[in-house]
C-alpha cells in the first residue's frame, strides 16, 4: 500500500511516545519528524511546511493545566494558519482538550492511542488541510484576477487575411503547452492573442494570470513573481503566493517582457527551466505547473546582439513566435472593428442610434494608426462623447498627423533637425517618460534610444 503524501511533526517530550509514533507513522506517510523540545518547532518550519502537527499538552512534570500546549498551538498557527493541529491528551484530559480545539486545534486524541484511531484522525485532518489550502488559495487568485483581468474586449474582431492567420496559428498552436512568444507593436492585441491561446488550451478551466511586467520595480520583482513569506521584509505581514504559484496549472503571461533587466532575465530563465519558485524569506521549493505565453513590442533578436536580452531566455520563451499585424496592415477590418467600438460605446453613454458614414470611416482608413487599434477604440471613444448629432462625422475625429506636430520654427527642412524636435517634444509632453514619448512617436522603446544617443539627448 503507498504512503500517504503528508509531513507530519510530532512534539512531545516524551521519548517513548515519540519513538513509537514514529515508528508507525513513517509506514503511512511520506515525511514524519519528531521533536522533544517545543522550542525548536520554528526550525521545522524553516526547513518543511508541514500538513499536520501533532502537539502535547503539557511539557514539563506535574504540568496539567495545558498552559504550555495552547501556548505553542497559538505559535504553530502563528507561523502557518493552514496547518492542522491535533493536541495529544492524557486521560481525563477532555476539558483542556475542548478548550484547546476551540483556541484552534482541529482535534485530539488520548494517549495511548490506537493505532486506527490515530491514523483516522490524520486522514480526516489531511482533508480538512486540503480544503484549507484550496480556499486560501481561491482567494489569493481572485483577489489577483480582480486586479488584472480586463473582460470589456473578449474576442478578435476581424475578417482581413493578416487577422486570419493570426487565428490559425492560434488554432494550431493553443492545444500543445509549448511556450508562446507574441510579437507586435502597442495596441495590437498582444494581451488578446495570450488569452486565446489559453481559452483554447487543455488548461481552459484553469486561471489565466496576467503580469505586466513594465509595471513592476525591480525590488518588488521577486516578490510580485515568486511570493514572500511573513516577515520577508518590513510590510510583509503575511504570507504571500506569488503570480507563478497562483498560475500553476493554468496560463501565466508576462507581458512587456523586454523591459526586465539583465539580472531580473537571470531569475526568470533559473525558474523557468528548474520549474519551482522559491518565496523570498523562505528556503523551500515550490513545484510549478505553468503555460507560459510572453509578449513584447521591442526587438528581442536585436536586443541579442546588443547584449541587452539573454539569448537563452530567448530560446527558452519562444518555441512558438506569433506576430500580431500593425491596424494599417489590416485596414479591411477598419469597418467592423469600428462598429464594435461603437456598439461598446453606445450603450456605455447612452447613444445606442449613433451612426457613422463612408465619408469617416476613409479618413479612419487614411489614417496610419500609430497607436494601433488601441488608439483606434480611445478614438471613437473620445468621438462618440463628444459628438452633438446621431452621426459621427470626420470632423468627429481629432487625428495626430506629422503636421499636426508643430516645431518652434516652421521653414526647418533638415529631416534630421526635425526629428530631433519632435522626440524633444514628446519627452517634453511626458515628462521625459521613454516608454509613453516612442509610443506617441510610433516607435518601440528601443528605436526611440538609438535616436536619442544619435542625437546626444
Amino acid at each position: 500500500m503507498p504512503k500517504t503524501e503528508a509531513k507530519i511533526l510530532v512534539v512531545d517530550d516524551d521519548i517513548d511516545v515519540l519513538n513509537t509514533a514514529r515508528m508507525y507513522l513513517k509506514q503511512q506517510f511520506t515525511l514524519v519528524q519528531i521533536e522533544n523540545n517545543p522550542e525548536n518547532i520554528a526550525l521545522h518550519f524553516d526547513r518543511e511546511s508541514f500538513d499536520v502537527v501533532l502537539l502535547d499538552m503539557n511539557f514539563q512534570k506535574g504540568e496539567n493545566d495545558g498552559a504550555a500546549g495552547l501556548r505553542w498551538l497559538n505559535a504553530v498557527l502563528e507561523i502557518d494558519p493552514n496547518t492542522i493541529v491535533i493536541l495529544i491528551t492524557a486521560y481525563g484530559e477532555l476539558d483542556l482538550a475542548v478548550k484547546a480545539v476551540k483556541a484552534g486545534a482541529t482535534d485530539f486524541i488520548a494517549k495511548p492511542w490506537k493505532n486506527e484511531k490515530l491514523y483516522g484522525t490524520i486522514t480526516s485532518a489531511l482533508q480538512l488541510r486540503q480544503s484549507k489550502l484550496e480556499i486560501d488559495r481561491l482567494k489569493n487568485t481572485q483577489k489577483t484576477l480582480a486586479n488584472d483581468i480586463d473582460q470589456k474586449f473578449e474576442n478578435f474582431i476581424g475578417e482581413s487575411l493578416p487577422i486570419q492567420k493570426v487565428f490559425s496559428m492560434i488554432e494550431k498552436v493553443a492545444p500543445t503547452d509549448a511556450n508562446v512568444l507574441v510579437l507586435g507593436e502597442n495596441g495590437t492585441g498582444k494581451e488578446l492573442a495570450a488569452r486565446a491561446l489559453h481559452r483554447n488550451s487543455e488548461r481552459k478551466r484553469e486561471v489565466f494570470i496576467n503580469v505586466d511586467l513594465g509595471s513592476i520595480s525591480e525590488t518588488l520583482f521577486e516578490s510580485e513573481l515568486f511570493g514572500h513569506v511573513r516577515g520577508a521584509f518590513t510590510d510583509a505581514k503575511e504570507d504571500k503566493p506569488g503570480r507563478f504559484e497562483l498560475a500553476s496549472g493554468g496560463t501565466l503571461f508576462l507581458d512587456e517582457i523586454g523591459n526586465l533587466s539583465l539580472p531580473l532575465q537571470a531569475k526568470l530563465l533559473t525558474v523557468l527551466q528548474q520549474r519551482t519558485v522559491r518565496r523570498v524569506g523562505s528556503g523551500k521549493e515550490i513545484p510549478i505547473d505553468i503555460r507560459l505565453v510572453c509578449a513584447t513590442n521591442m526587438p528581442l533578436y536585436d536586443m541579442v546582439q546588443e547584449g541587452t536580452f539573454r539569448q537563452d531566455l530567448l530560446y527558452r520563451i519562444n518555441t512558438v513566435e506569433l506576430k500580431m499585424p500593425a491596424l494599417a496592415e489590416r485596414k479591411d477590418d477598419m469597418d467592423l472593428l469600428v462598429k464594435y467600438f461603437m456598439d461598446i460605446y453606445g450603450k456605455k453613454y447612452k447613444k445606442p442610434k449613433m451612426r457613422i458614414d463612408q465619408n469617416t470611416i476613409a479618413k479612419l482608413k487614411r489614417y496610419h494608426w500609430p497607436g494601433n487599434i488601441r488608439e483606434l477604440q480611445h478614438a471613437i471613444e473620445r468621438a462618440m462623447i463628444l459628438a452633438d448629432g446621431n452621426k459621427l462625422t470626420p470632423d468627429d475625429f481629432l487625428l495626430q498627423t506629422t503636421k499636426s506636430v508643430s516645431t518652434d520654427d516652421d521653414d526647418i527642412l533638415d529631416i534630421s533637425e526635425m526629428e530631433k524636435r519632435l522626440i524633444l517634444k514628446a519627452l517634453d509632453k511626458h515628462n521625459g517618460n521613454v516608454t509613453r514619448a516612442a509610443k506617441d512617436l510610433g516607435l518601440d522603446r528601443l528605436a526611440l534610444y538609438r535616436r536619442l544617443q544619435k542625437y546626444g539627448l
